[in-house]
């Protein structure tokens, strides 16, 4: 899933391939393949990303905006997409 490999990295988790898998490495003793992430599926995985979204954001910066209306919604699905919305848009302007 591209999705969770730009969250990833917007985590500052080193991506990789090997023998034909898409890899993310979270410490030196904790590597995943891609398929393995969680970040679409679960809060567990997706708050730690939405923390730094906020953390990341400038206070009149909308995509911001449209995270935190998705959390009061309390849908993971919609939250995940406008977290990767945000991560695009971050990395644009970066």
């Amino acid at each position: 899933m591209i999705e969770n490999k730009l969250i990833a990295e917007f985590m500052g988790f080193e991506t990789y391939k090997a023998n034909s898998y898409s890899m993310v490495r979270y410490s030196e003793d904790n590597e995943r393949t891609l398929q393995d992430t969680h970040y679409h599926t679960s809060w567990d995985w997706l708050m730690p990303v939405v923390s730094k979204c906020r953390c990341d954001s400038d206070s009149e910066d909308s995509h911001w905006e449209e995270i935190y209306y998705t959390l009061e919604e309390c849908n993971l699905n919609t939250t995940y997409k406008a977290v990767v919305e945000f991560i695009n848009e971050y990395n644009q302007n970066k």
